[in-house]
């Protein structure tokens, strides 16, 4: 069995945002030259996420939204978390909602999607630099 890292580096410059980042991790396949196997595909920070869905720019404004009510920023003063001198106790919620990780198959050297999937990553707490983790492993 093969085994392959690699990480995509992200740099959102708004405090939200969603970015399709399915071509990077279809690259990652053909790099890896896996023709059977599995992608896991990870954010490697507690303020973003990664997740599958349909790339529909109603579906992202429905999730800002969304996510917004259920964990909104502001007060910031209603969250524990922020007692610290932190301001995103809210995209720590935000990104427990939408997942920290998806697993696709590999078959036949590329990823095994549903019709319309993709994937993104969901940033809560933007402004810099952050990663995502791609390993795939497999023959």
């Amino acid at each position: 069995m093969k085994s392959y890292r690699k990480e995509i580096w992200l740099n959102v410059p708004e405090r939200r945002g969603f970015v399709n980042i399915t071509r990077q991790v279809e690259e990652c396949v053909r790099e890896s030259g896996i023709k059977e196997g599995l992608c896991l595909v990870n954010s490697m920070h507690i303020t973003s996420s990664v997740y599958i869905n349909d790339n529909e720019s109603g579906l992202f404004e429905d999730y800002e939204r969304w996510l917004e009510e259920l964990a909104p920023h502001e007060p910031v003063s209603q969250y524990m978390h922020n007692r610290t001198g932190e301001d995103n106790a809210d995209a720590h919620l935000k990104r427990q909602i939408m997942g920290r990780e998806v697993v696709v198959a590999i078959t036949d050297g590329k990823l095994d999607f549903g019709t319309w999937e993709q994937i993104f990553y969901g940033e809560f707490d933007g402004r810099r630099r952050k990663r995502v983790l791609v390993k795939i492993i497999g023959e």
